[in-house]
């Protein structure tokens, strides 16, 4: 069902479709932890390594805000790195809490994986059923 407010020909009307953004909602913050786990990082190289996951376009203000919230639920912990030329950068590590909510983030993504290749499965075969 389309939105009666909408503007836009059904066919090109994005108000019930699903893009990116609403599948992926929610994703940002084990991605980060999973970044993380991978390599300890400051905020701005985090920025640049979200592009693997198809996230380069994040609100870098949205960034820093997940990452004070993982760091307030104890998932994530800084430090200052006065190393090197430039101002002090706060790198972030991944805590035990923080290791343990991402396995729990995965075995949710896994079954989620499952449900949804059995979804396109099934569409796949009644697209096929259709068109015979």
């Amino acid at each position: 069902m389309t939105d009666p407010n909408c503007k836009e020909d059904r066919r090109n009307c994005r108000c019930h479709h699903p893009g990116q953004g609403s599948i992926l909602q929610g994703f940002l913050q084990p991605t980060l932890l999973l970044l993380l786990l991978e390599k300890p990082a400051h905020g701005y190289e985090l920025t640049g390594r979200l592009n693997d996951f198809g996230l380069a376009d994040a609100d870098p203000g949205g960034i820093y805000r997940n990452l004070q919230r993982l760091e307030a639920d104890g998932f994530i912990e800084s430090s200052w790195d006065t190393t090197g030329s430039g101002p002090a950068r706060k790198v972030y590590r991944v805590t035990l809490d923080g290791r343990e909510f991402l396995d729990t983030w995965v075995g949710a993504l896994s079954r989620n994986r499952d449900l949804l290749q059995a979804f396109i499965l099934r569409y796949q075969s009644i697209d096929q059923f259709t068109s015979e």
